[in-house]
């Protein structure tokens, strides 16, 4: 992933769904409590489960993570398997069913309603694999949670980031020869903007970066290389990249907590960055050097 402090000499990209950040990431599994013990020793608290399926939600700060237990109901997206996969992620957006129509009319495949009864209807579309994007225009003074889920008691909603940490972007893993297509997808549907190809940030350097048009987060495509590229592999998202003002901070904070990172000749935690060893089989956070941004 990389860091903001180079963007500047970009100019202003243009936003015509309203996009503004991240409203979650969500994860499918069939070990929730598994997951949420991991996601407790990030920094994470879980503040409220969903009125009628199995879906808890985690929060820090502005970061918030769905735990998805709940079979999937619809063709083509994630069941919960033991091993923890991001199975969707929500965009915050003007108006979510503006930005909904519009995806459909550019080519986006639509997610049937599945909303029950006095439940929201979030519209969201395939994404890479079998996930889907959400669009999410309830975000300030209320929010989607209000309606569907019910708060955990004694628990403050609104914990605070550990060591300031924030959503800086995620990682897809993409096909072979197959980024240009995904720039294509994420630029046309939501106006994201490519990076130079030379900007890296962090300590994990692959891939094609894509700026959000809020600029508050970037999306890293990256291909396989050499011999992967012949080995059978699924398109899908594979990590979070969570940034942080003061990196070896955040990484004494979560060591401290139990979390282990990366420490090879190739990938070791330094100012700029850190990778968490994966978690309950397959869950890896990247730490990026980053100020939150607005």
């Amino acid at each position: 992933m990389t860091d903001a402090t180079s963007r500047e000499a970009i100019p202003e990209p243009q936003n015509p769904l309203g996009i503004d950040g991240i409203e979650f990431v969500e994860f499918a599994t069939s070990r929730p409590q598994a997951l949420g013990g991991v996601l407790e020793r990030m920094g994470f608290r879980p503040v409220a489960r969903h009125r009628s399926r199995e879906v808890e939600l985690y929060r820090q700060g502005s970061l918030n993570v769905i735990v998805n237990a709940q079979p999937a109901d619809v063709p083509r997206t994630v069941q919960p398997v033991e091993r923890p996969v991001i199975s969707a992620f929500a965009l915050r957006v003007r108006d979510a069913q503006a930005a909904f129509r519009r995806a459909l009319e550019l080519g986006a495949w639509e997610i049937p309603v599945r909303a029950q009864a006095m439940e929201l209807n979030i519209p969201a579309i395939h994404g890479v694999g079998e996930s889907l994007i959400y669009f999410v225009d309830r975000y300030d003074e209320f929010s989607i949670y209000d309606i569907d889920f019910r708060a955990i008691p004694t628990v403050d909603p609104h914990p605070p980031a550990l060591a300031g940490l924030h959503f800086f972007g995620i990682v897809q893993y993409v096909g072979p020869d197959r980024t240009a297509d995904w720039v294509e997808f994420y630029s046309r549907l939501f106006g994201f903007r490519k990076l130079p190809e030379e900007t890296h940030f962090g300590i994990m350097p692959k891939g094609l970066l894509l700026e959000s048009p809020c600029r508050t987060f970037l999306l890293q495509l990256i291909e396989p290389e050499d011999t992967a590229r012949f080995a059978p592999m699924e398109e899908h998202l594979q990590r979070i990249g969570l940034g942080a003002p003061d990196v070896p901070a955040a990484v004494a904070a979560l060591e401290k907590r139990g979390i282990e990172f990366f420490a090879t000749e190739r990938v070791r935690s330094n100012e700029r960055g850190a990778l968490t060893k994966p978690l309950v089989g397959s869950v890896m956070f990247e730490l990026v050097k980053s100020e939150a941004r607005r």
